[in-house]
């Protein structure tokens, strides 16, 4: 139970922290509806099994640079997407109701932009290689059990979360008219841009020292 509840803790804090993966949820489901932010919201289960392998047999023994160069390539990809979410909210309007194929093109689309974006961010893997996979490995030790716990509670809120706001999103997306449509989507954009302008900051500074 213990293990459980700290991974209930750590993903609930992460799933509703202000960050890339959360910004495409919102904006995912803003143009394409609930199935497309629902399904940027489960990247993290597609994605983070080779994060944490990766985090503890390779970042482990690469220098504080190799890190510092994925924040900043992540920070650049961010930004491109920041500006060509700012530049379609000036005159985007309310999406209609899609067919069936080009509701799979656009959950397609933006399911792989989660992929890549969370790939890219270093955070998970920092968090991996600082937190997560010492307490996994030391859950293990105790009790097989309590690992599985743990992993079961972080990833529910992780992805139950950002699925929850996702569900929100969606419920008023139909309410709000183009004016509040393209405020949503350039507040998306705007969230994009911060987690953009933090990691080049944050990891620009350290591959510059």
């Amino acid at each position: 139970m213990e293990e459980l509840a700290l991974g209930v803790a750590l993903g609930f804090s992460a799933g509703i922290s202000p960050g890339p993966l959360l910004a495409l949820v919102l904006s995912g489901t803003l143009r394409g509806g609930l199935g497309v932010g629902l399904r940027v919201a489960a990247v993290p289960l597609l994605t983070d099994l080779p994060v944490i392998v990766l985090a503890v047999t390779v970042l482990a023994v690469l220098p504080e640079r190799a890190i510092a160069a994925g924040g900043v390539v992540g920070g650049l990809f961010l930004a491109w997407l920041a500006v060509t979410t700012l530049r379609e909210a000036r005159t985007a309007e309310m999406p209609e109701a899609r067919d069936g194929a080009e509701a799979r093109l656009q959950g397609r689309r933006t399911l792989w932009q989660g992929v890549v974006v969370n790939l890219l961010s270093p955070h998970p893997w920092v968090f991996w290689l600082t937190t997560g996979a010492p307490l996994l490995v030391a859950a293990w030790r105790h009790s097989p059990p309590g690992a599985g716990g743990f992993l079961f509670g972080f990833y529910g809120l992780l992805v139950g979360s950002k699925a929850a706001l996702a569900l929100v999103v969606s419920r008023a997306r139909h309410r709000i008219g183009t004016r509040g449509y393209r405020m949503l989507l350039g507040g998306s954009g705007v969230l994009l841009l911060a987690a953009s302008a933090l990691l080049l900051v944050e990891f620009g500074s350290a591959l510059t020292a």
